[in-house]
């Protein structure tokens, strides 16, 4: 949770215009208007609103973009919805139909620590069986779940400062640094056999074709990796 001062409502519509911004440039006021229901005016509004805590940088006539503020909160709560979405469907067998209006509900009252813990007991999963969308990554100054794995409490691991974003979602012919390896010892040593460590510098050739593999440019060698694992790694863009 992010404290009593952010209401459901601005939580609602940052996670609508961090999905907004996964796929272009910045996000519309009539699409946020569509996907959430509400009145293009009154949308206008708050995103004036917004803007003045700080939460987003709002272009007249153009659309909205996150601040690095507003894109952590949305991350957050984007990755709750989607945890929350895998445990109804894998573990209680809640019908497809009916994940996403739950995992609403939920969202917004689940702990970071009962965040860290789901995450856990589902071992460490990239997609969601909704759409099969990508987990953001924990905003846990950590390196691997393994790291994660070995720590008592939340409270002993402090806040990620930079934002991160999975190979799977980097443009072509975008430079990033590895800051984070998603899953378990047997994945880092995986990714280690074909170079892929921490601190990696790497450049996206091209993304998935369909379910086919990801071309990366691991320092000055091209690779190729499977689409799960593009979503597993998670870089600072440069």
């Amino acid at each position: 949770m992010h404290g009593k001062n952010i209401s459901e409502n601005v939580e609602e519509y940052l996670e609508t215009i961090y999905k907004k911004s996964l796929t272009d440039n910045m996000a519309k006021t009539t699409e946020i208007s569509k996907d959430l229901g509400i009145a293009p005016g009154s949308v206008t509004q708050m995103l004036k609103k917004l803007e003045e805590e700080g939460y987003v940088n709002y272009y007249q006539y153009k659309g909205v973009k996150l601040t690095d503020k507003g894109y952590k909160i949305a991350e957050s709560i984007v990755r709750k919805h989607r945890l929350l979405e895998t445990f109804l469907y894998n573990t209680l067998g809640i019908e497809m139909e009916d994940l996403h209006e739950q995992a609403c509900a939920m969202e917004h009252s689940l702990s970071d620590e009962a965040e860290r813990k789901l995450c856990q007991l589902l071992e460490y999963p990239n997609q969601c069986p909704d759409d099969h969308n990508v987990i953001p990554v924990c905003d846990l100054d950590i390196a691997t779940c393994y790291e994660c794995s070995k720590m008592q409490s939340i409270k002993d691991i402090p806040k990620r400062i930079e934002n991160l974003i999975s190979v799977g979602n980097m443009a072509p012919k975008e430079v990033g640094t590895i800051k984070f390896i998603r899953g378990d010892n047997d994945q880092l040593k995986e990714l280690l056999d074909i170079g892929i460590t921490l601190e990696t510098k790497i450049t996206l050739i091209s993304a998935a074709p369909l379910n086919g593999p990801v071309k990366i440019l691991v320092e000055d060698k091209e690779v190729q990796i499977d689409k799960d694992v593009s979503y597993n790694l998670f870089v600072v863009i440069e």
